[in-house]
């Protein structure tokens, strides 16, 4: 008759069902490996593409913040010392005067009235305004002196002391040994600000004694921070 041989088995060998499982896993390991690899090589891909644009777009946005709201400026000379040294970059807060005027004591950036104007490429505008907007440079127009006296007030200076409406000012910014030559007495007309370096001696500092009190409409804004260098940071 017939039969099944002894000892024989229709069941699969255990070894070779695991070998080839481990087969079947190594290969969806590749494939998912292959797939990582390529989704990595186009996001880098996709990365590089919009890189311009992302580039562009926040030159844009640091323009328009330094244009309206904030701007860094860096400090070209001595005339604030020891306030502020040369290399120092402080915050200015354009919003500062939108609501309020300026004060007596205040550090203010305003333009130049000894800068004429001057016309410049479009080219030349943009990076002028992306190193201004980075705290690289400061306008060649710009000035930052201290408010000393407001509209209305009148200031003299005598016997090396600061007076604003005859009293004597306290003034703890300015250098020790520092000399003042006489001037005024003379009124800040309205609408204006006489403002000074804190740096008085001789020669240091030109400011109101030179070219008269400034109108409040050539204020860009109040520095109220020095950011750098990190071991000169704190408020003004």
């Amino acid at each position: 008759p017939f039969g099944v041989e002894s000892g024989a088995s229709n069941e699969p060998d255990p070894g070779a069902v695991d070998e080839a499982a481990e087969a079947d896993e190594a290969l969806d390991r590749l494939r998912a490996d292959a797939v990582e690899r390529g989704e990595k090589m186009e996001a880098t891909r996709s990365f590089l593409r919009e890189l311009p644009i992302l580039i562009l777009v926040a030159l844009v946005v640091a323009v328009l913040i330094k244009t309206f709201l904030v701007q860094a400026f860096y400090i070209p000379s001595g005339s604030m010392e020891e306030t502020l040294l040369v290399g120092d970059r402080v915050m200015v807060n354009k919003l500062a005067y939108r609501f309020g005027d300026p004060g007596n004591g205040d550090v203010v950036v305003f333009d130049s009235p000894l800068e004429p104007d001057q016309k410049e490429s479009i080219f030349g505008a943009v990076v002028r305004h992306v190193a201004e907007s980075l705290g690289l440079s400061s306008p060649d127009s710009a000035l930052i002196k201290r408010v000393i006296a407001t509209e209305g007030e009148t200031i003299e200076i005598r016997d090396n002391q600061v007076l604003v409406d005859g009293l004597a000012i306290e003034e703890p910014y300015i250098p020790e040994n520092s000399r003042m030559r006489n001037f005024g007495p003379v009124t800040v007309p309205d609408g204006h600000v006489f403002v000074m370096g804190d740096n008085r001696r001789p020669g240091m500092s030109t400011d109101s004694r030179s070219f008269g009190s400034i109108p409040e409409s050539d204020i860009i804004g109040k520095a109220f921070i020095r950011v750098w260098p990190p071991g000169r940071w704190g408020g003004l």
